[in-house]
């Protein structure tokens, strides 16, 4: 088990990082940007941004949030619920099947803890399992809710976030950031829409949730992780939602700054040179030890990730908290996929490939891939191949091939219902 700082020490460690944050090196711009065939040093990032005064954010994070805006905006809320309504496809189906999950039940009962332990693969497993499910759980009845208007469903939602507020205090063990993480991320999603969306949430109950978030589940994202990407991008993810929905811009510019430059450490661009980017202050400087983290998989394509030669699935769960992230902010005004896009873009065409069914090169992880990207397609799809215009045939042939797409029971949940082919995105 690690060693625990404090609640106040942590309270603590948030301002430090936004400060930190806020003028960590900021990462290269993505293709777009690059000149042909640029090749980056060892451990090199774009040029560090500005300081910014003391407790301000920078200039270019939005002033104010939008609300509903964590994940799905209320554009998009409305869409889903046009679409549904009207029994098209592929959003009706989707919504029955996320109905017909034990997700929607109105008899959920939420299972709160004070201490949740997690440890390396679930071992121990002690409330992980429970909080994850719950937020997904919340999150469901808040979609249904927004679809049906049937208020049973908002008050499901509220009972489980009721539940939780009060109770937690920590996460404890190895695995205590990857778990605030994806909770983390969850949460915010289910508590913009209820809040925002008129279903009666109680004011003092809004203000405990927000407690919770802001002393338990912000302390222990913020710092991020050197650990593998798809831990800091998912923490991000969480850091990102909570600071929307405590509307903290300096939380939000911390985590915003911090997911732009462990992007391009964990997706490779021919554009970054002989050896992938590596993020600084990670311990990992020379080409050798940039290699190993990629485990050792030194022929670099577009598209490669530094977990594609672990297992697709936690690459995937990589891709996904990119798409979120990217999707979330632009929601916010704060457009990503700039900076983003190239690399989401060029990553779930290569994985997708692969995960179809495409045989694997010898050069490629041994010529050996563990598959099993999960339901991780549709955000990304949408943005860049509906609303930007990109050909993305093997990520558009999984895509349409994997609908619905539901939940791993762990972070994503209902992508089909939610963004399949959703045009909306800013009020």
């Amino acid at each position: 088990m690690r060693i625990r700082s404090s609640r106040a020490s942590a309270r603590t460690l948030v301002t430090l990082a936004v400060a930190v944050g806020l003028v960590l090196p900021a990462a290269a711009a993505g293709a777009a940007s690059a000149p042909p065939g640029a090749r980056a040093a060892v451990g090199q990032q774009a040029p560090a941004v500005p300081d910014a005064a003391p407790g301000a954010a920078p200039a270019d994070v939005p002033t104010t949030f939008t609300h509903p805006g964590v994940h799905v905006s209320r554009p998009q809320l409305d869409f889903v619920r046009q679409q549904v309504q009207a029994g098209a496809q592929p959003w009706s189906n989707a919504y029955n099947a996320m109905m017909g999950s034990r997700y929607a039940f109105l008899s959920y009962t939420p299972h709160p803890r004070a201490v949740v332990e997690c440890g390396s693969y679930s071992n121990p497993n002690y409330g992980c399992t429970d909080e994850r499910e719950d937020a997904i759980a919340a999150y469901t009845h808040a979609l249904a809710w927004s679809v049906t208007g049937d208020t049973r469903y908002a008050q499901k939602s509220i009972q489980i976030m009721n539940a939780w507020s009060p109770v937690i205090q920590d996460h404890t063990n190895s695995n205590a950031p990857l778990q605030t993480g994806w909770a983390g991320s969850v949460w915010p999603r289910a508590a913009e829409i209820i809040r925002y969306t008129g279903a009666g949430w109680a004011a003092a109950d809004v203000d405990r949730f927000e407690t919770m978030l802001r002393n338990v589940y912000l302390p222990e994202v913020i710092n991020g992780s050197n650990s593998n990407g798809n831990w800091e991008l998912s923490m991000m993810e969480a850091a990102v939602g909570i600071a929307i929905f405590l509307d903290d811009r300096n939380a939000y510019a911390s985590a915003r700054q911090r997911f732009l430059v462990r992007v391009p450490a964990f997706i490779y661009l021919t554009s970054d040179g002989s050896v992938p980017r590596t993020v600084p202050g990670s311990g990992r400087d020379t080409p050798d030890e940039i290699f190993s983290y990629w485990h050792n998989q030194r022929t670099l394509v577009n598209g490669l990730a530094q977990e594609t030669c672990r297992d697709f699935t936690h690459t995937g769960y990589g891709i996904s908290a990119i798409s979120h992230v990217a999707e979330t902010a632009l929601i916010q005004g704060d457009d990503l996929y700039p900076q983003v896009g190239e690399r989401l873009r060029y990553a779930l065409g290569f994985h997708s490939t692969y995960q179809r069914g495409a045989a694997v090169p010898s050069w490629l992880c041994g010529g050996s891939l563990h598959l099993g990207l999960g339901p991780v397609t549709e955000v990304g799809f949408n943005a860049l191949h509906n609303r930007q215009g990109h050909a993305m045939t093997n990520t558009q042939a999984l895509t349409e091939s994997t609908r619905p797409q539901g939940t791993n029971n762990l972070f994503v949940a209902w992508e089909t219902l939610t963004h399949a082919e959703n045009p909306n995105v800013i009020p």
